[in-house]
């Protein structure tokens, strides 16, 4: 046995005149391959390289199994692999040491292996406490009066349902049979409260018709203050009457609604000299809110746009009132317009934001190394007829090259 008390792996090995490579592990020294006509250093420094994969390939798999990518069974298929991989290699340098780390490797799958019987654990009782849960929720909604909002979360109850892993058989047969029996409890009294409800409805319908009647004697009065007031009082009897059955509900609402408007209407005409002011009004922030909207969306510079957002802000409040009618719709517009600038602001911080800019480019930087590194392998193994390790530095290129295209598209976010 050789000792072995550098790091370097060239001091694993060394070169006979003939151009024939040996490495020292713990049993002995063994002939690793044969580059006859080359400077010593050269011949060692090929397979020193070899070697130098097997140690990158063993320091991915102990990063991947130390952040739980890999599941237990997959950690053992890889270690199996790699283990395989590294004895007997025709490679220079600690071998020994590649097998040890991978030995070491064996506490921690155990490890992992308990914590995911621990997490499998956690979360079946997870789930029994959601069932148990919507059990409970589900009971509530079935003595409760909540006939339209209640039927549509049992059927969302019911999705969640079946979307959740089961248990085990016997709770999860007891829990079911009391979600099932809520169900069928809220059904059966849902439908009884419907029968009663068709009955109020055809009560409502005939108070309606009357309400209906008295208001087309009030449609054509000039007497705008006592008349208000007594479409105000037709109007409580008819929110205090209810629903009408529905195919009539709406035609007898839109004739009530009809009266009404002929009275206000004519009461609004009287009222023209405001509605001139008010109009007068609508037009200017109309206009200014489409040249705000014209000059800042879409925001080129959120900064600028903030500015004249708020420019627009202090001359749009500084006009008057506009028709009632009007104000939700250039409510809209305006909150429109402030959250484009909003938007624009939170985007160029998110793009702006160094930090992340700096992770990504090391990030593509790293993966385009590894990649450099396994082409120039993939050349030297064609170059010396060893397909077999072109082709598996090949496959490690291509799984690189899938992370630096998805490194580079996070990058180029940062450039748009």
């Amino acid at each position: 046995m050789f000792p072995m008390t550098s790091t370097s792996p060239a001091d694993f090995g060394r070169v006979d005149p003939d151009g024939t490579v040996y490495v020292r592990t713990a049993e002995g020294e063994r002939s690793v391959g044969q580059i006859p006509d080359v400077p010593a250093a050269e011949a060692l420094a090929f397979y020193t390289r070899r070697f130098e994969a097997l140690e990158l390939e063993v320091g991915l798999l102990e990063r991947r199994i130390a952040s739980g990518a890999l599941s237990p069974d997959e950690a053992r298929g890889s270690i199996a692999t790699v283990t395989s991989n590294v004895t007997g290699a025709n490679a220079v340098g600690d071998l020994d040491g590649l097998l040890a780390r991978l030995q070491a490797l064996a506490p921690v799958l155990a490890q992992a292996t308990e914590a995911r019987k621990a997490e499998r654990a956690r979360q079946a009782e997870e789930t029994r406490a959601t069932k148990e849960a919507m059990v409970a929720e589900a009971e509530q909604l079935a003595q409760g009066n909540d006939w339209r909002g209640g039927v549509n979360r049992f059927r969302s109850l019911l999705d969640e349902w079946k979307a959740l892993p089961r248990i085990d058989r016997a709770t999860d047969d007891a829990l079911w049979h009391r979600f099932s029996t809520a169900r069928t409890t809220y059904t059966r009294r849902r439908k009884a409260q419907f029968a009663e409800q068709a009955e109020r409805r055809e009560g409502a319908r005939r108070v309606k018709e009357q309400i209906i009647a008295e208001a087309r004697t009030l449609a054509d009065s000039t007497e705008w203050g006592p008349t208000s007031g007594a479409f105000r009082d037709l109007m409580a009897r008819w929110k205090a009457a209810g629903a009408a059955p529905r195919e009539v509900d709406d035609a007898l609402w839109a004739e009530f609604r009809g009266l009404q408007d002929q009275f206000f209407n004519a009461r609004q005409a009287t009222l023209s000299e405001q509605d001139a002011e008010f109009r007068a009004n609508l037009e200017a922030k109309e206009a200014l809110l489409a040249r705000a909207e014209a000059e800042i969306v879409p925001v080129i510079d959120s900064g600028a746009a903030r500015s004249a957002f708020r420019t627009f802000v202090d001359a749009y409040n500084a006009l008057g009132k506009v028709p009632r009618e009007s104000i939700r719709g250039l409510d809209n517009r305006v909150r429109a317009l402030e959250s484009a600038v909003r938007e624009a602001e939170d985007a160029e911080w998110k793009r702006t934001d160094p930090e992340a800019r700096s992770r990504a480019e090391e990030t593509v930087a790293m993966l385009s190394n590894e990649i450099d590194k396994l082409n120039e392998k993939v050349v030297k193994a064609e170059a010396r007829g060893d397909r077999k390790t072109a082709e598996k530095a090949r496959d490690s290129i291509a799984t690189y090259q899938t992370w630096l295209d998805q490194a580079r598209e996070t990058l180029a976010d940062f450039s748009r």
